[in-house]
Protein backbone atom coordinates (compact mmCIF):
# COMPACT_ATOMS: atom_id res chain seq x y z
CA UNK A 1 0.00 0.00 0.00
CA UNK A 2 1.57 3.28 -1.03
CA UNK A 3 1.67 6.29 1.27
CA UNK A 4 -1.09 8.06 -0.68
CA UNK A 5 -3.49 5.29 0.26
CA UNK A 6 -2.37 5.43 3.87
CA UNK A 7 -2.98 9.19 3.79
CA UNK A 8 -6.53 8.58 2.53
CA UNK A 9 -7.12 6.42 5.60
CA UNK A 10 -5.49 8.99 7.91
CA UNK A 11 -7.61 11.81 6.50
CA UNK A 12 -10.77 9.77 6.94
CA UNK A 13 -9.89 9.01 10.57
CA UNK A 14 -9.12 12.69 11.15
CA UNK A 15 -12.54 13.58 9.71
CA UNK A 16 -14.35 11.09 11.95
CA UNK A 17 -12.63 12.55 15.02
CA UNK A 18 -13.27 16.14 13.93
CA UNK A 19 -16.95 15.36 13.34
CA UNK A 20 -17.12 13.87 16.85
CA UNK A 21 -18.14 10.43 15.61
CA UNK A 22 -15.19 8.61 17.20
CA UNK A 23 -12.36 8.85 19.66
CA UNK A 24 -9.29 7.21 18.18
CA UNK A 25 -6.88 5.76 20.71
CA UNK A 26 -4.51 3.74 18.56
CA UNK A 27 -3.84 2.62 15.03
CA UNK A 28 -1.37 1.07 12.64
CA UNK A 29 -1.75 1.05 8.87
CA UNK A 30 0.23 -1.77 7.29
CA UNK A 31 0.69 -2.60 3.61
CA UNK A 32 -2.19 -5.07 3.54
CA UNK A 33 -4.28 -4.37 6.65
CA UNK A 34 -4.93 -1.92 9.43
CA UNK A 35 -5.78 -2.00 13.10
CA UNK A 36 -7.83 0.64 14.89
CA UNK A 37 -8.68 1.15 18.51
CA UNK A 38 -11.61 3.51 18.55
CA UNK A 39 -14.70 4.34 20.51
CA UNK A 40 -17.84 5.24 18.65
CA UNK A 41 -19.46 8.31 20.17
CA UNK A 42 -23.19 8.46 20.80
CA UNK A 43 -25.58 8.88 19.09
CA UNK A 44 -23.59 7.20 16.30
CA UNK A 45 -23.71 3.44 15.83
CA UNK A 46 -20.63 1.33 15.17
CA UNK A 47 -22.19 -0.31 12.12
CA UNK A 48 -22.87 3.09 10.53
CA UNK A 49 -19.48 4.61 11.32
CA UNK A 50 -17.65 1.51 10.12
CA UNK A 51 -19.76 1.34 6.95
CA UNK A 52 -19.15 5.01 6.14
CA UNK A 53 -15.42 4.74 6.85
CA UNK A 54 -15.00 1.65 4.68
CA UNK A 55 -17.20 2.98 1.87
CA UNK A 56 -15.51 6.38 1.69
CA UNK A 57 -11.95 5.07 1.91
CA UNK A 58 -12.68 2.33 -0.65
CA UNK A 59 -14.03 4.90 -3.08
CA UNK A 60 -11.04 7.21 -2.60
CA UNK A 61 -8.56 4.31 -2.89
CA UNK A 62 -10.27 3.17 -6.08
CA UNK A 63 -10.00 6.70 -7.56
CA UNK A 64 -6.34 6.86 -6.58
CA UNK A 65 -5.52 3.45 -8.05
CA UNK A 66 -7.31 4.27 -11.31
CA UNK A 67 -4.83 7.14 -11.71
CA UNK A 68 -1.69 5.54 -10.34
CA UNK A 69 -1.77 1.74 -10.37
CA UNK A 70 -4.44 0.15 -12.53
CA UNK A 71 -2.72 -3.23 -12.20
CA UNK A 72 -3.19 -3.21 -8.44
CA UNK A 73 -6.78 -2.04 -8.82
CA UNK A 74 -7.45 -4.94 -11.19
CA UNK A 75 -6.45 -7.37 -8.43
CA UNK A 76 -9.46 -6.02 -6.53
CA UNK A 77 -11.98 -6.87 -9.26
CA UNK A 78 -14.92 -8.97 -8.14
CA UNK A 79 -18.03 -10.38 -9.69
CA UNK A 80 -20.66 -8.91 -7.39
CA UNK A 81 -24.04 -7.58 -8.40
CA UNK A 82 -23.49 -4.28 -6.55
CA UNK A 83 -19.79 -3.50 -7.19
CA UNK A 84 -16.94 -3.93 -9.58
CA UNK A 85 -14.11 -3.77 -7.03
CA UNK A 86 -13.70 -4.98 -3.46
CA UNK A 87 -11.10 -2.87 -1.66
CA UNK A 88 -11.79 -4.07 1.89
CA UNK A 89 -12.47 -7.59 3.08
CA UNK A 90 -15.90 -8.06 4.58
CA UNK A 91 -14.83 -9.91 7.73
CA UNK A 92 -13.61 -7.12 10.00
CA UNK A 93 -12.81 -8.37 13.48
CA UNK A 94 -14.21 -6.37 16.37
CA UNK A 95 -12.74 -7.08 19.79
CA UNK A 96 -14.19 -5.64 22.99
CA UNK A 97 -11.46 -4.05 25.09
CA UNK A 98 -13.12 -4.58 28.45
CA UNK A 99 -10.23 -3.64 30.76
CA UNK A 100 -7.16 -1.42 30.82
CA UNK A 101 -4.95 -4.53 30.78
CA UNK A 102 -6.62 -5.90 27.61
CA UNK A 103 -6.56 -2.45 26.04
CA UNK A 104 -2.81 -2.11 26.64
CA UNK A 105 -2.17 -5.64 25.31
CA UNK A 106 -4.01 -4.84 22.06
CA UNK A 107 -2.29 -1.46 21.76
CA UNK A 108 1.13 -3.12 22.14
CA UNK A 109 0.11 -5.79 19.63
CA UNK A 110 -0.91 -3.32 16.94
CA UNK A 111 2.12 -1.10 17.53
CA UNK A 112 4.43 -4.10 17.15
CA UNK A 113 3.01 -5.05 13.72
CA UNK A 114 5.81 -3.24 11.80
CA UNK A 115 8.46 -4.91 13.99
CA UNK A 116 6.98 -8.38 13.54
CA UNK A 117 6.73 -7.73 9.80
CA UNK A 118 10.45 -6.87 9.75
CA UNK A 119 9.87 -3.33 8.50
CA UNK A 120 11.41 -1.54 11.50
CA UNK A 121 13.32 -2.47 14.64
CA UNK A 122 11.22 -0.27 16.93
CA UNK A 123 7.47 0.41 16.75
CA UNK A 124 7.91 4.18 17.09
CA UNK A 125 10.00 4.28 13.89
CA UNK A 126 6.98 3.43 11.75
CA UNK A 127 5.23 6.57 10.48
CA UNK A 128 1.70 5.21 10.04
CA UNK A 129 1.12 4.27 13.65
CA UNK A 130 0.19 5.85 16.95
CA UNK A 131 3.22 4.17 18.58
CA UNK A 132 5.30 7.36 18.54
CA UNK A 133 2.64 9.07 20.65
CA UNK A 134 2.58 6.39 23.32
CA UNK A 135 6.24 5.36 23.36
CA UNK A 136 8.11 8.66 23.13
CA UNK A 137 5.21 11.06 23.77
CA UNK A 138 5.54 12.78 20.39
CA UNK A 139 2.26 13.97 18.91
CA UNK A 140 2.56 13.34 15.16
CA UNK A 141 -1.19 12.90 14.74
CA UNK A 142 -3.60 15.61 15.85
CA UNK A 143 -6.52 13.22 16.22
CA UNK A 144 -5.21 10.69 18.75
CA UNK A 145 -6.93 10.63 22.14
CA UNK A 146 -4.94 9.38 25.10
CA UNK A 147 -6.17 5.95 26.18
CA UNK A 148 -6.46 7.02 29.82
CA UNK A 149 -9.38 9.16 28.62
CA UNK A 150 -11.24 6.02 27.54
CA UNK A 151 -11.15 4.66 31.07
CA UNK A 152 -13.45 7.47 32.27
Amino acid sequence: MDDNIKDIIINSLRFLVKEDRISLYGFVIMSNHLHLIWRIKLPHLIKNVQRDFLKYTAQQIKFHLKQSNIELLNTCKVEHHDREYMIWKTDSLIVDLYSKKVFEQKLDYIHNNPVVAGIFDLPEEYKYSSAIYYIINKCEWDFIADYDEQQE
